[in-house]
């Protein structure tokens, strides 16, 4: 141990081990050295000397907690280091310094680092419950929406990737409060979901180009064009709803420290920043976007939930569970007589049904109109326990109607009147 680090120890007591049982705290044995004054230096802590290529010494940023000083090794094969990283990681863990967190968070999960900034109107550094509630539905809108454009291009996705884009979100992790008011700091996985980070940068710097052509030029070509970088109507809707009530919002992103900068990014500083001049631009580009995208042909599987009609012999609703054939969990659809009673069968025998459709834009693709070729898709026993299990039916089908609301009244007649059909 070097005499600076057997000092500082001394000065503390003694080496002081980690608790084992810690969870919040990362492993002194796993932190890079260098990745932790990658992480120190990027959020403002100082530099105050140290003997080069052995250690480094650091403070926190503006004054804030004068006595609170970090010594970080040069790297992990000198005698000293861990005992170094262990003191530097509980100094952070006791520091009051809001960035102590992210840094700490950061050296807890290799993810890439998305800051959002929301001005708004506070008193005493404190903003209104509804303000950061619209901060973090702008920011988990925006994640969604670069998860989705990570999958597949699309100006308008509806309920498309919905479970993708939510078990996507699952996997972000927020810092925990103390990052400031109007401000929030998530690390989304890395590398394994470096794709959605580097769409959300490449729509977003798209997404801003786009808006200052058509304030300048009045042309809005490049929302269409966008498209292929990643812009789609749930990004432009998210940025509207992060600026919309603000002073003006912003967008960062640090690359994972301990993955590296991925391919074609380079080693640059990415900032997006939007502003209440904005806004109509984004409504606009949002409803543009809407409208661009066209109805999908589709051949489906899946699951009876709920039926409905008002009387026997006439046409009924059925919405069905998607198993196979579209990147949406529910879909509605309209039947004739013989289908409709098709769809009965199939949810009597615990079996899905196969159809061809248009699943159309309106109402987010949830609707199929024009279905044909119903046919029930034979299973064997073991086959239909399984799906029932896993839709977890049970009972007569109690359905919705068409716009979606629930239907009170019990279907059990109309499918009793209907007997054996199909």
């Amino acid at each position: 141990m070097t005499p600076v680090a057997r000092a500082a120890v001394r000065a503390r007591g003694g080496r002081t081990l980690l608790p084992p049982a810690e969870p919040d705290l990362p492993d002194p044995g796993r932190v890079d050295p260098a990745v932790l004054t990658t992480l120190l230096a990027r959020h403002g802590w100082i530099r105050k000397g140290g003997a080069q290529g052995r250690y480094s010494r650091w403070a926190a940023p503006d004054d804030l907690e004068p006595d609170t000083s970090l010594l970080v090794p040069g790297d992990r094969h000198f005698d000293d280091s861990l005992d170094l990283i262990e003191e530097a990681v509980l100094t952070l863990a006791r520091s009051g310094v809001p960035s102590a967190r992210a840094i700490l968070a950061a050296l807890l999960v290799p993810g890439d680092e998305i800051h959002w900034r929301r001005e708004v109107p506070g008193v005493g550094g404190a903003v209104a419950w509804g303000a950061e509630a619209e901060l973090r539905s702008a920011a988990a809108a925006m994640l969604a929406a670069a998860a989705k454009a990570g999958q597949a291009r699309a100006a308008y996705f509806g309920a498309r990737l919905d479970a993708y884009a939510a078990e996507y979100v699952d996997r972000v992790l927020v810092v925990a409060p103390g990052t400031g008011a109007g401000l929030l700091t998530a690390y989304s996985p890395a590398p394994a979901d470096r794709l959605t980070t580097t769409t959300l940068v490449r729509a977003l710097e798209t997404l801003r180009d786009a808006i200052d052509l058509q304030r300048a030029t009045g042309q809005t070509d490049a929302f269409d064009n966008g498209v292929r970088l990643g812009l789609s109507r749930e990004l432009v809707g998210s940025v509207a709803h992060l600026v919309r009530g603000s002073e003006g919002a912003q967008v960062g992103l640090h690359w994972s420290a301990q993955v590296g900068v991925p391919h074609g990014f380079g080693n640059r500083r990415l900032v997006v920043d939007f502003s209440p001049g904005d806004l109509p631009a984004l409504e606009a580009a949002a409803a543009r976007l809407e409208r661009s995208e066209p109805a999908v042909d589709v051949a489906l599987t899946g699951a009876v939930v709920r039926l409905k009609r008002a009387v026997p012999g006439a046409e009924g609703v059925v919405r069905l569970r998607v198993l196979s054939g579209a990147d949406v969990e529910e879909v509605r659809v309209r039947l004739g007589d013989r289908d409709y009673r098709t769809a009965v069968t199939a949810h009597l025998e615990g079996a899905p049904v196969r159809l061809r459709g248009l699943l159309e834009r309106k109402g987010g693709f949830r609707k199929i109109t024009g279905a044909r070729d119903v046919a029930i898709v034979e299973l064997d026993e073991a086959e239909r326990d399984r799906l029932a299990k896993t839709l977890r039916l049970g009972g007569a089908a109690e359905d919705g109607s068409d716009d979606g609301a629930d239907d009170s009244s019990d279907e059990g007649t109309d499918d009793s009147s209907d007997g054996d059909a199909g």
